[in-house]
């Protein structure tokens, strides 16, 4: 009998673990069930972390102090050194190059350049700002854009608005491309007009595309397309804001004196160490140059048997050592394009708010989407996107966090500030005027210091300015192996503070 009642026990037992092991995961507020259709279908994810869009870098964030480290030799005093924190992001490796700027091209042409050919004409480059007065430069006008021995040199000639377009694009032929590798839409090139894939209009229903095969819909036991909530699609590719790309140039951590503390050795003129632009350790590369720029007047490459940068202009995307966050050409070869409005006096204003320390940034135009009677978004534009408008003053006076719908002369230039700026009668600086840093092929070494900023429209571009985009980062700021928590998690691999 006893060993009746044994037996029975470890079968018992057995059945328990048996049903354990085969249940789902529970809700810790409500004891429901996820991912079970019986029990409504709601899902939580296994999810793995933000996948790395192509060419991109994952920059991790942190406090440094943005501002210029160079004597201000200008007199501007438009960028006072001031204490900040960026959050973690992702930054493209290299400038956007010329073949990368031709394959957009040739995408908006299949797909509009029919029906809508202004779209084409409006995203081409400026070729002409290589034509000067009393230079022969005309050779570039016809090569350097189209040319297959300028491929991999960084496009120039391009606005601060056909940037931002080119990152609207970027992003929805990554997203197009994740969805095809997953398996849930086939490949399609015969898109037109507005019937081409868009991120939001797809996520939204109002593009289905060519399906191979949908996810498993756990409420119906059918299938369903692809939600935002499945973290299946990228954030959008956008140009990175001026404190994201003076934190990625001056790449700071590689003056940290160890992981486990927060001092950092010395501080950073140029996006490498010391006060001088020439590689300075004993090997081979001692003395050579460490970015693409005029030496001196007259002198863009140095001498014929010895060339200081070896390039006369732009050079590849890929010439000469990346920062410590892996990072090409963050000083010289171009000037690059940044997200901000330029304003002289932002540095010395926004440092006095406190809460505009974390992620500053000007040039904020609040927007919405356009909604039907019922909630729903209206129908796309004629180019295959979600229809936008940008939010009113009345509409923002009930906010407590801001109350204006568009905050470019936010403590600088407004009535607050006493500072306005009157264009064309005593200032160049109007709502159109977008910031560039970085330094070129064209400019003296000043320029190279990431603290440094200049101005140009955003409906203007030059031979000097380039760009590359740059990516939000979801979830834990120090990468994908850390997303179960903070240093308390067990499955951390390391912990960069002690408790």
């Amino acid at each position: 009998m006893k060993n009746l009642l044994k037996f029975g026990a470890i079968l018992l037992g057995a059945a328990f673990v048996l049903s354990s092991c085969g249940s789902k995961e529970r809700s810790a507020t409500t004891g429901w069930k996820y991912n079970d259709t019986k029990w409504g279908g709601f899902e939580k994810l296994d999810y793995e972390g933000q996948p790395t869009g192509p060419n991109l870098v994952l920059i991790e964030g942190g406090t440094f102090n943005m501002g210029i480290t160079e004597q201000d030799v200008t007199y501007d005093w438009n960028n006072i050194p001031r204490r900040v924190t960026v959050s973690s992001f992702y930054m493209d490796e290299t400038e956007v190059s010329n073949i990368d700027y031709r394959e957009y091209l040739y995408w908006i042409n299949r797909v509009f350049g029919e029906s809508y050919p202004e779209v084409y004409r409006d995203a081409l480059p400026d070729t002409l700002v290589w034509r000067e007065e009393l230079s022969y430069n005309e050779p570039f006008v016809e090569t350097y854009f189209r040319h297959p021995s300028y491929d991999n040199y960084p496009v120039v000639g391009v606005s601060w608005i056909q940037a931002t377009e080119y990152c609207k694009w970027r992003t929805d032929r990554v997203n197009e491309m994740m969805l095809i590798e997953k398996g849930i839409l086939n490949p399609n090139t015969e898109q037109k007009d507005e019937d081409n894939f868009n991120t939001e209009a797809y996520l939204v229903g109002q593009y289905q595309g060519d399906v191979r095969k949908n996810l498993k819909d756990l409420r119906t036991g059918g299938e369903r397309p692809v939600r935002f909530e499945d973290g299946i699609v990228l954030p959008d590719y956008r140009l990175p804001t001026e404190a994201e790309w003076e934190y990625a140039a001056l790449a700071l951590q590689g003056n940290q004196t160890s992981e486990k503390d927060e001092r950092i050795s010395d501080r950073r003129f140029y996006p490498w160490d010391g006060n001088t632009v020439r590689y300075q350790k004993r090997d081979k590369y001692q003395g050579d140059l460490l970015a693409n720029f005029k030496r001196g007047k007259g002198d863009y490459m140095g001498m014929a048997g010895k060339l200081n940068d070896d390039a006369h202009i732009p050079a590849p995307v890929r010439s000469f050592l990346p920062n410590d966050f892996g990072l090409y050409n963050m000083a010289g070869n171009v000037n690059e394009w940044v997200l901000d409005l330029y304003r002289p006096l932002t540095s010395t204003t926004l440092s006095d708010v406190e809460n505009h320390d974390l992620n500053p940034y000007r040039g904020g135009k609040f927007q919405k989407m356009e909604l039907d009677e019922d909630g729903r978004p209206v129908e796309k534009d004629s180019l295959g996107r979600l229809r936008y408008e940008y939010v009113t003053d009345e509409e923002a006076a009930n906010r407590e966090n801001y109350k204006t719908g568009m905050v470019y002369n936010y403590l600088d230039g407004d009535k607050q500030s006493q500072a306005y700026y009157d264009y064309g009668r005593h200032t160049l600086i109007s709502d159109k005027a977008r910031v560039y840093k970085g330094g070129s092929w064209a400019d003296r070494a000043f320029w190279l210091s990431p603290g440094a900023r200049r101005f140009l429209d955003e409906d203007k571009s030059s031979r000097t300015i380039g760009f590359r985009c740059a990516m939000t980062r979801t979830g834990s700021p120090s990468g994908n192996e850390n997303e179960g928590g903070h240093q308390f998690n067990t499955k951390r691999k390391r912990s960069k503070r002690r408790y």
